[in-house]
C-alpha cells in the first residue's frame, strides 16, 4: 500500500488511525512538524502520498481550499471526518463541516466523508472534575448515539483500503442513544465511583466556557445542542463496514476507568 497521510496523527481518531495502518501511514501533527494552517508544511509532507485522512482542526473554513489544492497536487484522495449534524443543524461546527464537505466536493479530489455522531473521548474531559468532587456539571447537551473513537478509525482504514466508497458519505454512531447523565453513571459504574451530572445553567455555562479561554463559535455550538431534542439516530454502518458491531459507551469506560480514578 502506498504511503497514506495522516492528519491529526496524535489525536485520539488520528492516533489509532495511524497504528492502524501501521508503515503505510505517514503521520502530519504538530509534533511531527506539521501544521494545516502553515502549507509549506503539508507540501514538504505529501510527496509520495496518495491519499489524505483529513481531520480539520479549526472552527471555520479559511485556508481550507489552499490545503485542498496542496493536496490535491500529490494525492488522489481524501477521507474526511465531518459530524451526523451536517445537514440536520445549523450550529457553527456543523456548518463548518458542511462548508468542508462543499469545498472537497469542488476539489477535484476523489472523497470519502465518515459523518461521526458525538465521540466517546469528548469524556475525557470530565476527568478534572470527577477526581475534584465526583460531579460534572455542564450543559445538558441533547442525547446522541456516542461513537467510540476506535469505531471511527477502523471505519476509516477500511475506505482508505478500499476505493469502492468513493463518493459515500458514510454516517457512524454508536449502539445506543445516550444523555451526559447516561455516561457519567457508566463512568461511575466502570470506575468504581459514585457519580452524577448537574446540569448548569446555559448562561452560566456560556461565562464558564468564554472564560475558560473557548471560542465564542464553539461555546455556541455547544449551547446550541443543549436546546436541541434528544437524537433518535442510531446506524449499523460500523459494523456494515468494519464487519464488528459498534462498541458501547459502557466498554470505553472500562477501557478509561483509571483516568477518573483521584488514586
Amino acid at each position: 500500500m502506498t504511503e497514506i497521510l495522516v492528519t491529526g496523527a496524535t489525536g485520539n481518531v488520528g492516533g489509532q488511525v495511524a497504528r492502524r495502518l501501521g508503515d503505510a501511514a505517514r503521520p502530519f501533527s504538530r509534533r511531527t512538524g506539521g501544521d494545516l494552517s502553515e502549507p509549506e508544511t503539508l507540501e514538504a509532507a505529501l510527496p509520495g502520498v496518495e491519499q489524505v485522512f483529513l481531520i480539520w482542526p479549526f472552527l471555520g473554513t479559511e485556508g481550507a481550499p489552499g490545503v485542498l489544492e496542496t493536496i490535491a497536487r500529490h494525492a488522489k484522495r481524501v477521507v474526511y471526518v465531518s459530524s451526523s449534524g451536517v445537514g440536520v443543524h445549523d450550529d457553527p461546527i456543523n456548518l463548518m463541516h458542511a462548508g468542508m464537505e462543499r469545498l472537497i466536493e469542488a476539489s477535484g479530489l476523489e472523497w470519502t466523508v465518515l459523518r461521526a455522531d458525538t465521540i466517546a473521548s469528548n469524556a475525557l474531559g470530565w476527568a478534572g472534575q470527577i477526581r475534584a468532587s465526583g460531579v460534572v456539571r455542564g450543559p445538558d447537551i441533547a442525547a446522541t448515539a456516542v461513537v467510540h473513537e476506535a469505531d471511527v478509525a477502523a471505519a476509516a482504514v477500511t475506505v482508505l483500503r478500499d476505493a469502492g466508497h468513493a463518493g459515500a458519505k458514510h454516517v457512524l454512531t454508536g449502539p445506543e442513544v445516550l444523555s451526559r447523565a447516561d455516561q457519567v453513571r457508566l463512568i461511575g459504574e466502570a470506575a468504581g465511583l459514585s457519580l452524577r451530572f448537574e446540569p448548569q445553567p446555559v448562561e452560566e455555562a456560556r461565562r464558564r466556557m468564554l472564560d475558560d479561554g473557548r471560542p465564542p463559535a464553539l461555546v455556541e455550538a455547544l449551547l446550541a445542542a443543549a436546546s436541541r431534542s434528544p437524537s433518535s439516530l442510531v446506524t449499523r454502518t460500523v459494523e456494515e463496514l468494519t464487519g464488528s458491531p459498534a462498541r458501547t459507551f459502557a466498554s470505553w469506560a472500562r477501557e478509561h476507568a483509571d483516568v477518573y480514578s483521584s488514586g
